[in-house]
């Protein structure tokens, strides 16, 4: 009378694309793609400086895989120019190494709010993600929400990221794939974190695949978010600014997910052209 539902293959099915490394073609143009980003960001600079001005509530951006905070300093810079009490990590360059995330990085987020005496909200980009959530998990009552730049938390297995990225961070992080794939589940990656979460991801990711990147299930607090752009411009990319600007004015306790046709909208003056709205100051 019912039709049976194959969930284990299809499941599985899921599982193996998630497995599957990023496009060889998103691969090579990283950084000719990333070099557009920042120039995009250039030219959208006026309008991102007309976003609403922010509470002042602290805000910590988590650097990706082999970044410091240098790689972080114009977002940062951006938001305190919002108004917002931006932060840096203050843990030097991201190694991967997981006693960071079990130890330094705890004691760093746990100083931070007792510092500003108030609930923080945390962006990661990349690996700096997957920590932010995390963070979130652990102590849920001190995050604000959080905000994921292209961070692989629903990687099943280490053959979801570029094979050169991934040879890199089993050198540095003193990790072979099977103990890094024991110490991400170990963290509970899959498991959302009860706080607001927005993930940005791009289908252009050259650096993983971008399905690692996404919630596996949206729901009143979590919302999946696609921009267009490089794995490595996603801390320059004009759009993952103006997302994060509104993400953060809204008001505490009454987050509601992004509205895509805002972006939309949007699109022209964030590629240099007329602000939206002002049309008719413009051309007479």
């Amino acid at each position: 009378m019912y039709q049976k539902l194959d969930l284990p293959a299809k499941l599985s099915s899921n599982e193996n694309l998630k497995s599957r490394p990023p496009s060889l073609l998103n691969a090579l143009t990283e950084i000719p793609r990333t070099l557009l980003d920042i120039g995009t960001l250039c030219l959208s600079a006026p309008f991102l400086a007309s976003m609403p001005r922010g509470d002042g509530h602290p805000v910590m951006v988590l650097p990706g895989f082999m970044a410091s905070d240098q790689s972080t300093a114009l977002l940062r810079g951006y938001l305190k120019q919002l108004g917002y009490d931006s932060m840096g990590w203050e843990l030097g360059r991201n190694s991967g190494r997981f006693e960071i995330i079990h130890h330094i990085l705890i004691a760093r987020f746990l100083e931070a709010v007792d510092d500003c005496g108030d609930k923080i909200t945390l962006i990661g980009q990349s690996l700096g993600g997957v920590y932010a959530r995390e963070l979130a998990r652990l102590f849920p009552d001190k995050v604000r929400q959080v905000i994921t730049l292209g961070s692989p938390f629903g990687v099943v297995n280490g053959t979801a990221a570029n094979p050169l990225v991934r040879s890199l961070f089993e050198i540095q992080s003193g990790l072979s794939i099977e103990e890094m794939r024991e110490a991400i589940f170990e963290m509970d990656p899959h498991k959302t974190p009860p706080v607001p979460l927005t993930a940005i991801y791009s289908k252009g990711d050259g650096v993983v695949n971008w399905r690692v990147c996404r919630e596996a299930f949206e729901d009143f607090e979590t919302d999946n978010v696609e921009v267009f752009g490089a794995h490595c411009g996603m801390g320059f990319n004009a759009a993952i600014y103006y997302i994060i600007a509104d993400r953060l004015a809204q008001p505490r306790d009454d987050w509601k997910k992004f509205e895509r046709c805002k972006l939309e909208k949007s699109r022209t003056a964030l590629l240099g052209g007329v602000e939206p709205g002002r049309e008719s100051e413009t051309v007479r």
